[in-house]
C-alpha cells in the first residue's frame, strides 16, 4: 500500500489519486508491491527489500546516497494478523521528500499524519517532518513503557498480596505469563531506542550545516535527552521484570512445598495406625489379644489414639 501526503499550511494532507506523486513531501510504503517500487524508482528513490532492511550491519542500516540519508530503525508494531512484533522501518530522507518503507504497522504511522502540525518542529520541510515523526515514535515508546510499569504493578499486587492464603496455581501461572510478555515488550522497546538513537545521531551529523535555527537545535537536544531517559527507564523496568519473575517463581515453589508438606504430614499421620495394624496382622500362633472380646476395640482405639496424638503434635509444631 502507498500513502502520500503533502503540506497544506501547517498540516499534512493526503494526496488525492489524481494528484502527481512528485508533489508529496512524505510517501509511506506499507508492504510495497513491485509496481509501487517501480513508481518510486521513477522519482529517483531506490526502495530497499525486506532482506536489506533486516541486515544488522550498521553500514547497511545507516548510509548516505548522494544528498539522501537512508536510515533503518527497528520499531514495535502489529503484523498483518494484528500480532505484536518488532520489525525494521527505513527512512529515506532527501532534500525535499521523505519516504518510509515498512512491512508492519507501528502506531505512530497511523496517528502522526493527523497531528503533524502539533509536533514541536512542525512539518514544513522533509527534515522537520522526519524529526516530528521520530518525536511521535519516542512518545509512543514512552507510553508503552508506562503500560509495562502498570502491568508490573498489577502482577506485584497479585503475587505479593496473599492475605495469609496461598495463591491458586492458575493465578500464579497467569502472572508468570504476563511478566514474560512484558519482559519481551521491554526488550523490543530497548532495541528500538538503541536504533533510533543511532539514526538520530547519524542524521544530526549530516544535517548540522543545514539545521541552523535554534528551535530545531533545541528540539533535537530534547529528543536526544528523551531517548537517553527512556533507555534508563527501560533498564529499570527490565530489573523489575526480573524481580517479578523471580518472585512469582518463588511463590510457585512455596505453593508446591506446601502441597508436598501436607501430603507428607498426612502420610505420617497414617504411619502409627499402620504399624499397629501390621503388628496385629502377624500370623503368630500365640497372640493373647486375638482370643479376647476386647481385642478388636483395643486395636482400633490404639490406632485412633496414635493418629490423634500425631495430629496434635503436628498442630503444636505448626506443621499443619
Amino acid at each position: 500500500m502507498l500513502f502520500a501526503y503533502r503540506t497544506e499550511g501547517s498540516k499534512l494532507r493526503k494526496l488525492a489519486e489524481d494528484e502527481p506523486l512528485a508533489s508529496a513531501i512524505w510517501i509511506d510504503l506499507y508492504r510495497p508491491t513491485d509496481e509501487q517500487v517501480a513508481v518510486l524508482a521513477g522519482l529517483g528513490v531506490e526502495v530497499p527489500t525486506l532482506e536489506d532492511m533486516e541486515e544488522i550491519e550498521i553500514s547497511n542500516r545507516l548510509y548516505h546516497e548522494g544528498e539522501t540519508d537512508v536510515m533503518t530503525v527497528v520499531l514495535p508494531g502489529l503484523s498483518g494478523s494484528d500480532k505484536p512484533l518488532s520489525g525494521p522501518v527505513t527512512f529515506i530522507l532527501g532534500p525535499t521528500r521523505m519516504v518510509t518503507v515498512r512491512h508492519h504497522t507501528p502506531r505512530p504511522f497511523e496517528t502522526f499524519p493527523e497531528r503533524a502540525d502539533k509536533s514541536g518542529l512542525g512539518c514544513k520541510t522533509a527534515e522537520h517532518l522526519f524529526l516530528g515523526l521520530i518525536e511521535d515514535i519516542i512518545g509512543r515508546l514512552a507510553d508503552l513503557l508506562e503500560g509495562v510499569g502498570r502491568a508490573l504493578d498489577e502482577v506485584s499486587g497479585e503475587v505479593f498480596r496473599t492475605n495469609g492464603a496461598p495463591k491458586a496455581p492458575a493465578i500464579l501461572q497467569a502472572a508468570l505469563e504476563k511478566v514474560g510478555r512484558e519482559g519481551d515488550l521491554v526488550g523490543r522497546i530497548r532495541l528500538s531506542l538503541l536504533t533510533i538513537e543511532r539514526a538520530t545521531g547519524f542524521f544530526v551529523q549530516g544535517a548540522t550545516e543545514r539545521l541552523t535555527d535554534e528551535k530545531t537545535k533545541a528540539g533535537i537536544s530534547a529528543m536526544t535527552r528523551d531517548i537517553q531517559s527512556l533507555e534508563v527507564h527501560s533498564d529499570f523496568l527490565s530489573a523489575r521484570v526480573a524481580l517479578a519473575s523471580d518472585a512469582t517463581l518463588g511463590m510457585i515453589n512455596l505453593a508446591q512445598n506446601t502441597t508436598v508438606r501436607i501430603v507428607s504430614v498426612v502420610a505420617v499421620l497414617f504411619l502409627p495406625p499402620t504399624l499397629i495394624a501390621s503388628i496385629y496382622g502377624m500370623n503368630f500362633t500365640y497372640m493373647p489379644e486375638l482370643t479376647r472380646t476386647w481385642g478388636y476395640p483395643m486395636a482400633m482405639g490404639l490406632m485412633l489414639a496414635s493418629a490423634l496424638i500425631s495430629y496434635l503434635v503436628f498442630k503444636w509444631k505448626k506443621w499443619l
